[in-house]
């Protein structure tokens, strides 16, 4: 018996249906687990319990982890053990020159003065140019890697000029206090909270080289299953913001309760000339002309192993849908 056409495509059909899986869509996320550091506007967001209370009607539950630098956060964030979180400039080029799973989805700028190259108070170091020889601590592949490459380059000397020491900020005030380094390369608010001190002096502040950015980065997967979410989470960020930077006096206060770090200080690294708060957003073509070039200049530099396309690790919500 010969099978008609309208038979044989309905078998077909079902069989086809039968061998190709169903077309799964991940569950709505339950959990944002963000990383943060003293640094940044995410203290205020904490402090404040912006994204508890935001979030808590989609159920969807906010931990928190603190780390003392980008570059561990974003080891985190790669490892699927954080969905988000915010670092300098340089710590997402080292993440994404290993291949770890993350997005840029948020760019934000603060003080062109927010970094800066400390010494001893009666160090005979006096201009950029006096570092050659000495060892100057920093935190490989933070923001402060850079600046430090950008300070060195205005006295035309470079990384080989001098003892590189790779120390995370509490291992750097240590070695500082000791008298074991001759300068520290520090962002703020450990910059400030250093300025407090009497045994220190400032050497140069990054207001002097061109202005930087910094970024908000998500998980790969965590971007990619839940979009609209990654869009909320910068609206609200940045919201709080312009509402924090609209009220100092109180933000001071919250971001000092967070940290731990003093209202002095908090206020010295906020109010710093050019700081804005609220001056964050998507990621957008300027923001991704300037990552690249940091990258580009790593790379090139033999600091990271392969050269980056930043613009095909960046999430915007455009791109999402």
């Amino acid at each position: 018996m010969t099978m008609n056409f309208s038979r044989r495509a309905a078998l077909g059909l079902g069989l086809a249906a039968l061998a190709t899986p169903a077309i799964l869509r991940a569950a709505p996320a339950t959990t944002l687990r963000v990383g943060w550091q003293k640094g940044g506007l995410l203290g205020l967001v904490k402090g404040a319990g912006v994204f508890e209370q935001t979030f808590a009607d989609k159920g969807i539950k906010v931990s928190w982890s603190e780390f003392t630098s980008g570059p561990p956060l974003l080891e985190a964030l790669s490892a699927n053990a954080l969905d988000f979180g915010y670092t300098g400039n340089v710590p997402p080029i080292f993440a994404h020159a290993a291949r770890g799973n993350l997005v840029f989805v948020g760019a934000g700028q603060g003080s062109r003065e927010g970094h800066a190259i400390l010494v001893p108070k009666d160090s005979p170091i006096q201009t950029l140019a006096d570092l050659k020889g000495q060892k100057i601590a920093f935190k490989r592949g933070s923001s402060a890697h850079y600046a430090t490459i950008k300070l060195l380059e205005t006295a035309g000397l470079t990384l080989d000029d001098i003892q590189p020491q790779d120390l995370a900020p509490p291992d750097a005030i240590a070695a500082f206090d000791a008298g074991a380094i001759g300068a520290w390369t520090i962002w703020d608010p450990y910059f400030a909270m250093a300025q407090e001190r009497p045994n220190t002096r400032v050497l140069e502040t990054t207001a002097i080289v061109d202005p930087d950015y910094n970024f908000y980065s998500a998980n790969g997967d965590y971007a990619k299953e839940n979009p609209a979410l990654v869009k909320q989470i910068i609206e609200t960020i940045q919201t709080a913001g312009r509402e924090g930077q609209a009220n100092l006096p109180q933000t001071i206060q919250t971001f000092s309760k967070e940290t731990g770090l003093s209202e002095t200080v908090m206020e010295r690294a906020l109010t710093r000339k050019g700081a804005d708060l609220g001056h964050l957003g998507f990621v957008e073509p300027q923001h991704i002309t300037y990552e690249q070039g940091v990258a580009d200049e790593f790379y090139k530099l033999g600091i990271i192993p392969r050269q980056l396309e930043i613009a095909s690790v960046v999430w915007t919500p455009q791109t999402a849908t």
